[in-house]
């Protein structure tokens, strides 16, 4: 929604789509994290923490009105959070859609035929490889069975119903580039979508294509980072908060924050084309991901932006409620 001050000022009053970590906690430290991987002890032991039940909960009745898509997790495997099945079984009875990554190895059977119960909306299971020498090299583990057996227990629950939509990932770089075709032709017709996205490095993703002239991101109009203690940011790659638009608990809650003067200021440099004023955004090439094209093929529907593709089974995109596919709110024709 979008509408006009009496200063002339566009307002949006909520999100479309919010990034909750609901839990900043993660079993794994993989060397391409920005957050995990980074060595940065301490910073990590004040950023690692639980959002409260009662916090969450305040959050979800605010923004229960416009039923935005949630991600519950940012830098945090959702899976590790305390009270999950709480959280999503109260997002699901607002009538939210919810799409979740984890990297899948805190999922037991049990817990995946509940998110089958409550008619979760998507998972996608980040793997990255398809050798457990490249695994290593990725995600520091070289258990991939595991990882791959996390997306069959998901796969075998679900069974034939429709959702949640299952998927899985790969961020290409250097170290996995060389497993790419491997991996798509492992995964493309036995999960719903195969999603293969760039690595971002030193504020930028690494390989991506010039899209052009530069245009205003369109997240900062549409998702809104809420870390576990409330602080929110202008984008999701920011994982230390140094972008700090306002706290959702102490700063008058979601409405106020979105439309707050931290990301009114950020909305107006980039409609002014300063991004050089917005250290996080200033090399940033990420803001294409949402420029679209599509082919259909061998039973796929393939959809490209320079950021992204996403390989989509057409006999299962009906499981993915109006056409959201592979975590962005889309239409067929992008």
């Amino acid at each position: 929604m979008r509408d006009n001050d009496q200063t002339g000022c566009p307002q949006f009053q909520l999100p479309s789509r919010i990034l909750l970590d609901l839990a900043t906690l993660c079993n794994l430290r993989c060397p391409q994290c920005p957050v995990w991987g980074s060595g940065r002890t301490e910073d990590l032991k004040k950023l690692a923490g639980v959002m409260g039940q009662e916090e969450r909960r305040r959050i979800l009745d605010e923004v229960k009105a416009v039923a935005p898509l949630i991600q519950p997790n940012m830098y945090g495997e959702p899976l590790l959070a305390p009270g999950i099945r709480d959280a999503m079984a109260e997002m699901k009875a607002l009538g939210i859609t919810v799409a979740m990554n984890t990297n899948g190895l805190a999922l037991t059977p049990d817990l995946a035929d509940y998110f089958v119960s409550i008619g979760l909306d998507s998972i996608f299971f980040s793997l990255d490889g398809v050798t457990p020498d490249t695994l290593e090299k990725i995600r520091g583990i070289r258990d991939l069975d595991r990882l791959e057996n996390a997306v069959h227990i998901m796969l075998t629950a679900r069974g034939d119903g429709t959702v949640p939509r299952i998927g899985v990932s790969f961020t290409e770089q250097e170290a996995n580039h060389h497993e790419t075709a491997a991996f798509i032709a492992r995964w493309a017709g036995r999960v719903d979508c195969v999603r293969i996205g760039l690595y971002f490095k030193e504020g930028r993703f690494e390989g991506m294509p010039d899209p052009g002239p530069r245009k205003p991101c369109p997240a900062i109009y549409s998702t809104m980072p809420i870390h576990h203690d409330g602080t929110a940011t202008i984008c999701c790659l920011d994982g230390f908060k140094t972008t700090h638009m306002g706290n959702v608990f102490t700063d008058g809650g979601v409405e106020a924050v979105w439309n707050g003067p931290g990301f009114l200021r950020i909305r107006r440099l980039h409609e002014a084309g300063h991004w050089d004023r917005i250290a996080l955004c200033r090399n940033c090439n990420g803001w294409a991901q949402y420029e679209f094209d599509e082919e259909e093929r061998d039973g796929l529907l393939i959809r490209r932006s320079p950021q992204y593709t996403y390989y989509n089974r057409i006999d299962r995109l009906g499981n993915w409620q109006g056409s959201l596919l592979g975590g962005h709110r889309l239409s067929r024709t992008g």
